[in-house]
């Protein structure tokens, strides 16, 4: 029989593929413990909860991991039929300090992570930069789709706000050519009067005609715009909070790999590294950060996820909605000018300028 081990207790199932979730990493020759180093999603330990990145593992089943190795501690776990009981140590930290007091460290890590984004993952790996996450992101393409649709919104806006403009514009000119047109009718006599009344009214109601497709078109541009200033800001700023959670999470993945790499190069040369052997509670520490941070990555993803579907199918079914009515008010516009035009047809006719020289 082996010892009994006093301590907190938790029990996990093991899966369908026969494993619990863990991974172990510390233990002997360097290290006196052994510790949580990742727990994987949707496998017994992360749907429990109980055990996280950073915790002690005293025993398994009441027999103390003392003086194993991680290797010989996962065969022992490997070889135990059926549940597993784990005598665990909870890590106890403030997180926000130790990230605080590496916040420096961490901000560098962040900025060489944006500077590789666009890296080759070579390229990458020869830097010794995590770049898996960066080449495996298939959100890179929908936020590069998403951009496309706003700076297409903004250029039929920018566009149409234009067209508003002038139209406005045409319509003061359609106003005063008709005035113009009604102080000849006033000087001309029979025929010619009546063909520039006719005209003069014809240009009021292109005025008319103007104002009024003004005023149908209005409501759709600030539709779009809706879209445009509001859901797309606030996808932005989702979009930027999902990008620093993401290189915060890799800072921390560069993190552990200098930790790992130090490591390594100490117990190569058979020379004990001070942090390990009092436990590696700053390595711990940092697994534990890397957890919170890749934790709120994936919430922040899911987010994008879903706010980019719900601006997707706004696009397609708003897009398709403003467009048929913008098109159809503005065919409207075109026919109702045509009839004008049509009736407004009373040329070629005689003009006496004999009252504009008498004028002058």
């Amino acid at each position: 029989m082996y010892p009994m081990v006093p301590g907190s207790t938790v029990t996990l199932e093991r899966g369908k593929d026969g494993m619990v979730g863990l991974t172990i990493g510390g233990g002997a020759p360097y290290c006196p413990c052994l510790y949580v180093v990742q727990v994987f999603e949707n496998t017994p330990a992360w749907k429990e909860g109980t055990l996280q990145a950073g915790d002690e593992l005293v025993a398994v089943n009441g027999r103390s991991l003392k003086g194993m190795t991680k290797v010989q501690a996962a065969k022992f776990i490997q070889r135990i039929d059926g549940d597993v009981t784990f005598t665990y140590g909870k890590l106890t930290t403030d997180t926000n300090h130790f990230k605080e007091a590496k916040g420096l460290d961490m901000v560098m890590k962040k900025v060489k992570h944006k500077c590789i984004e666009r890296m080759s993952s070579g390229t990458a790996d020869k830097l010794g930069l995590t770049r898996a996450v960066l080449c495996n992101d298939d959100l890179a393409k929908k936020l590069e789709e998403f951009e496309r649709n706003a700076k297409f919104y903004k250029e039929m806006i920018v566009r149409s706000h234009y067209l508003l403009l002038d139209f406005n514009a045409m319509c003061g000119v359609y106003k005063g050519m008709g005035d113009l047109f009604s102080q000849i009718a006033v000087r001309e006599k029979f025929a010619a009067n009546e063909a520039f009344t006719i005209f003069a009214d014809a240009h009021r109601n292109y005025h008319r005609a103007g104002t009024e497709f003004q005023k149908k078109a209005a409501p759709i541009m600030n539709k779009l715009g809706t879209y445009l200033h509001k859901a797309v800001p606030d996808m932005r700023l989702t979009i930027k909070k999902y990008a620093n959670a993401k290189f915060e999470y890799l800072a921390y993945c560069l993190k552990i790999k200098e930790m790992d790499d130090e490591e390594y190069t100490f117990n190569s040369l058979d020379d004990p590294l001070p942090r390990v052997e009092e436990g590696n509670y700053e390595y711990r520490v940092v697994l534990r950060c890397r957890a919170q941070a890749r934790a709120y990555f994936l919430q922040l993803r899911s987010d994008v996820r879903v706010k980019l579907q719900l601006l997707n199918s706004k696009h397609v079914q708003d897009l398709t909605e403003q467009l048929e009515k913008w098109t159809k008010v503005l065919l409207a516009y075109y026919e109702e000018a045509a009839a004008i035009s049509d009736k407004a047809n009373v040329f070629p006719i005689d003009i006496d300028l004999s009252t504009v020289v008498d004028a002058q």
